[in-house]
């Protein structure tokens, strides 16, 4: 061993040597630690939800054993004796295509591979019968064989697919084949003999035994399932034979492992015949809720055009606080985390931080130029470039803002400098490995550039694509932990505010330097001014020269004078939290961004106004009211807020005392329930928002909150897998306990009543739909067929049979946190855990059913709902805390020229190509040129140049090319095209039509 150690260090190369001493490994190597430590730590976790899924798929395989054990005693005791009845075949059928949509068969033939359903060793064989190719004429036995043994391609199955029905012996008909559903073309062209008789009862009894004794094989079919996690839907029709059997057709989806059976209701003759197409209605953004300041600074300024631009989730706002209006900013695909302002007050840049898709492909940050009048992507800058996301930018303003500074969050947080118009990287070097909070451009040394941070600020000289770094000293005064922010006074002077509260003036001096190089400017402090208890978080240099300095602790604004003595001051209220951002805005006033997300607007004179507010930590409680333009929200935050839909103002907001996770508004109105965290839940008073009373229900999470149509009735879904039921009185203000839903194996998701008030139906967190009998003490309805027809008051469980088709190919049963059904009965909204909200046509009852897609969330859509009169669709983020109101349209494609017709308010959009960085206002492009173009929305222009309106939608399939380098820019507007999992029926140019159409424009 000793000998081949000098060995190994002749083989190295001397540069990779030499990459050992450099300093820099270390913070890459404790990030990498940190890294594996978070993925650890996730596949800890993944195990577990592995762990759980195995112990019930293993308790159900178990439990169908034993009915099977016992079926099989009665069936040999009752076989005639003139031959057996063969066993009954049913065609599976694979909602994953790998990707390809293959035009369904409408009828039974050879094309289509047919699979015995055996109860008996099906659990074990699942994966091998749904992906296992038998040439023609292949004998039964020879697929028995393979029900114990491990192939290839049984570990590449989606899923196992343990049968739930009894087992069937009645003899298959011409007509029961010919009734059979389609199937993709996916699967191999082979056909299967008919089976005239079971082999015997020995070989019967054999099957069961072999099953019992492969639960090592069960297990590992499980953990491929939980690997794959794919979504399997099969059709067959029960037994009628069985009396003891649930009668009727029925849809069964697996996810994870675990089957989920839905019966088909009376009313569809045939199932082959439902088609599911896009909905009529789309959706148009119309109103963003909130702000981000808790972990953002500098974000709020005042435009020339009276509007206030910040940002929240992966949306920029320009809200108009004097008509009470918004327009929005699309371009982006995840949270927008900085933004700056060109000297010419137009142009604004804002940059995102990296994401990822549904499929786990990266996408990556960068920058984008725009025009706020027009709203047009002027330029996209950093694809490829920047790492983890955009920290800090600014545009330069000797030259007029031809240049831009940004940066990155990588470990070494890269300096770079671009030509943005020409979008050219200039320089690039590496900054500090130290938190860099700031960066701008000298107001009138075009090569200067500053830059500050955790116990730094670094002066950089800019010359060609080099940059020089000069570290500031600060010699006699006090050297502070952060240095927090930058301003410059007229004379060239920069100023610092630092964690310690001390504003710092740094004066530029001429010294010798070495011969030949000539002078060179060193900046040192001139002058030290105590200005704020805690940290001086802001610096505003105002247009008549003066100054404006917003501290963190003392949440004070102070008015400094020309000598920067102190003039004026004002205390931001405690309610508001620290101050995050200060601008000037118009005459003497001046706009306030906060740590609680408050936008405020005051003056030293008159005080604050709220512009602005939202929630300040993750956000999922949604209720709409029941006949009032009203909306109630909850979060972790602990504030109950109840929004106006119309006005877009807070009517009312309460702190509870603990978290508030779901709401339901009684019918009539006049009261709201609130679940909590700990299994409390509150009743409030809707107008008056007073305490009318308080209930527990074991210790959990409370999960959902559900008012019987009429109101005399509440049922409360808990994380115990209990869902309680109360009885209500006195409009709501009265509760009583009524009983318990005993049954659930696990947490309760989602529930729903029938509008007679005697069934409820709910979801639980591993996949069950179950049904509850509330007028005969609660009780769990077995025969579960005898619910397929309740025609339920509301449709907010996410799995059942008009619903199950919104669920996307590849599905772990996590992917979809929330659906609500519209009250006219003809969409579904879904809330995803990739930051968009769908829009399904309801019933959505086919596997792969097209949808649109929106983005405008930057995090997992925790909820949605529509208001009373399905005139809006409000959606809630999860992390990014967002609440964002849609409107609801429908829009007419005129044939002769494909002018998209809103029926809400006639505009014709007018696209703008990406490279529109000369020219504010951009010229019509052809329509075939839209797909290429950014998607805007705005609610309702003040200007001329405000209706100019971009028509573009990019596809999904067109953000993930870009997201991995492709030369295109990205473009994820508000609205996505319609979901890929839409059948080859549609046509391309049907398809095109509906690119062009499809974008939330106003």
């Amino acid at each position: 061993m000793a000998d081949g150690l000098p060995c190994l260090g002749a083989g190295c190369e001397p540069a990779a040597l030499g990459c050992c001493t450099d300093d820099s490994i270390s913070a890459a190597s404790t990030s990498d630690v940190q890294d594996r430590l978070s993925a650890l730590e996730l596949r800890v976790q993944q195990q577990e939800d592995e762990i759980t899924v195995l112990k019930a798929a293993l308790a159900d395989v178990l439990r169908r054993l034993a009915i099977s054990e016992d079926h099989v005693a009665s069936v040999r005791k009752s076989t005639p004796s003139k031959g057996q009845p063969s066993l009954r075949e049913a065609i599976s059928m694979s909602c994953i295509t790998n990707g390809s949509t293959g035009s369904r068969k409408t009828s039974h033939s050879s094309s289509v591979s047919v699979a015995r359903k055996e109860t008996l060793s099906s659990a074990a064989k699942s994966g091998t019968e749904k992906k296992k190719e038998k040439p023609p004429g292949q004998k039964e036995k020879k697929e028995e064989s393979h029900s114990n043994d491990q192939s290839p391609q049984t570990q590449a199955s989606p899923s196992p697919q343990p049968s739930s029905q009894p087992l069937q012996t009645h003899r298959q008909t011409q007509e029961s084949k010919s009734s059979a559903p389609a199937k993709s073309v996916k699967k191999s062209l082979t056909a299967e003999k008919p089976h005239s008789a079971w082999e015997s009862s020995d070989d019967s009894r054999n099957k069961l035994l072999r099953v019992a004794s492969t639960s090592k094989l069960i297990a590992k079919v499980a953990k491929n399932a939980d690997k794959h996690k794919d979504v399997i839907v099969s059709q067959a029709k029960m037994s009628t034979r069985e009396k003891n059997s649930q009668e009727g057709e029925y849809i069964k989806m697996f996810m994870r492992g675990r089957p989920i059976t839905m019966f088909i209701p009376s009313d569809v003759e045939n199932y082959d015949d439902i088609r599911t197409e896009l909905p009529p209605e789309k959706l148009k953004l119309e109103w963003v809720y909130g702000y981000r300041g808790r972990d953002c600074r500098a974000n709020v300024y005042l435009l020339p055009t009276g509007e206030i631009v910040y940002f929240i989730a992966s949306v920029v706002v320009l809200f108009n606080y004097e008509e009470r209006t918004q327009r929005h900013y699309l371009g982006h695909t995840d949270c927008v985390k900085c933004l700056a302002v060109h000297p010419d007050k137009i142009r604004i840049a804002t940059g995102q931080l990296a994401g990822v898709d549904k499929d786990g492909r990266p996408l990556q940050p960068h920058v984008r130029v725009w025009d706020s009048v027009s709203l047009v992507t002027l330029q996209v800058i950093g694809l490829g470039t920047f790492e983890r996301g955009v920290g800090c930018l600014d545009f330069s303003k000797a030259d007029s803002g031809t240049h831009l500074c940004v940066i990155d969050d990588s470990n070494e947080h890269m300096l770079t400098v671009w030509d943005w118009q020409r979008k050219s990287k200039i320089a690039e070097i590496k900054t500090t490995n130290e938190v860099v909070l700031a960066v701008e451009f000298h107001p009138t040394d075009a090569n200067t550039i500053i830059t500050c941070g955790k116990s730094h600020i670094f002066f950089w000289t800019w010359s060609g694509n080099s940059l020089s770094r000069k570290q500031g000293i600060f010699g006699k005064y006090e050297k502070p932990k952060f240095v927090q922010c930058l301003a410059f006074l007229g004379n060239g002077d920069v100023l610092t505010g630092d964690s310690g509260g001390i504003i710092l003036i740094w004066g530029k001096t001429t010294v010798e330097s070495t011969p030949g190089k000539g002078p060179k400017g060193v900046y040192q402090i001139s002058r030290q001014i105590k200005a704020h208890d805690g940290s001086v978080f802001t610096l505003c240099q105002m247009r008549n020269g003066m100054l404006l300095t917003g501290g963190g602790k003392d949440r004070k604004i102070i008015l400094w004078d020309h000598d920067l003595n102190p003039e004026r001051e004002i205390e931001v209220p405690d309610q508001y939290g620290t101050i995050r951002a200060v601008a000037e805005g118009k005459a003497d006033q001046f706009l306030v961004g906060t740590s609680r997300n408050f936008v405020l607007r005051g003056t030293f004179n008159d005080g604050f106004l709220v512009e602005v507010q939202g929630h300040t930590d993750e956000l999922w409680g949604l209720a709409s009211h029941p006949f009032k333009d009203l909306f109630l929200t909850c979060a972790q935050d602990r504030q109950v807020c109840m929004w106006n839909s119309v006005d877009h103002t807070l009517e009312w907001t309460r702190l509870l005392d603990e978290p508030g996770h779901c709401a339901d508004f009684h019918p009539s109105g006049a009261v709201v329930a609130i679940g909590t965290h700990s299994g409390r839940w509150f009743v409030l008073d809707a107008e008056t928002r007073d305490l009318v009373s308080i209930h527990t229900d074991g210790n959990e999470q409370l999960s959902v909150m559900r008012y019987s149509v009429d109101g005399t009735l509440l049922a409360v879904g808990s994380h115990d897998n209990f869902i309680y039921l109360y009885v209500v009185t006195e409009n709501g203000r009265k509760y009583s306990r009524y009983g318990k839903c005993t049954g659930h194996s696990s947490y309760i998701t989602h529930l729903d009543w029938s509008p007679d008030n005697k069934y409820i139906m709910s979801n639980s967190g591993d996949y069950e739909i179950l049904y509850w009998d509330i007028p005969s003490g609660c009780k769990l309805i077995r025969n579960r067929s005898d619910c397929k027809d309740i025609d339920w008051t509301t449709y907010t469980c996410v799995l059942g049979f008009q619903v199950f088709g919104v669920w996307p190919e590849g599905s772990d049963g996590t992917d979809i946190n929330a659906l609500v059904r519209s009250r006219n009965r003809k969409v579904i909204a879904v809330a995803d855990d990739f930051c968009k909200v769908h829009l399904f046509q309801y019933p959505c009852s086919k596997p792969k059913a097209p949808s649109h897609k929106y983005s405008a969330h930057s995090s997992h859509v925790t909820n949605v709902s529509f208001t009373h009169s399905d005139c809006h669709l409000i959606s809630t983020g999860g992390k990014d805390m967002s609440i964002i109101q849609w409107k609801l349209v429908e829009k007419v494609t005129l044939p002769q020229n494909d002018v998209v017709v809103d029926i809400s308010a006639t505009k014709v959009p007018i696209p703008a190509s990406d490279n529109a960085a000369q020219s504010p206002a951009p010229l019509p492009q052809p329509f075939n040129d839209m797909n290429q173009t950014e998607s805007v929305t705005g609610s309702s222009p003040a200007s001329l140049e405000s209706n100019l309106e971009q028509s573009a939608e990019a596809s999904e399939e067109q953000s993930e090319e870009q997201s991995e380098g492709s030369s295109l820019d990205p473009t994820e507007p508000g609205y996505e095209e319609p979901s890929n999992e839409m059948s080859e029926e549609r046509s391309e140019s049907t398809i095109t039509e509906e690119q062009q159409d499809n974008s939330p424009v106003s």
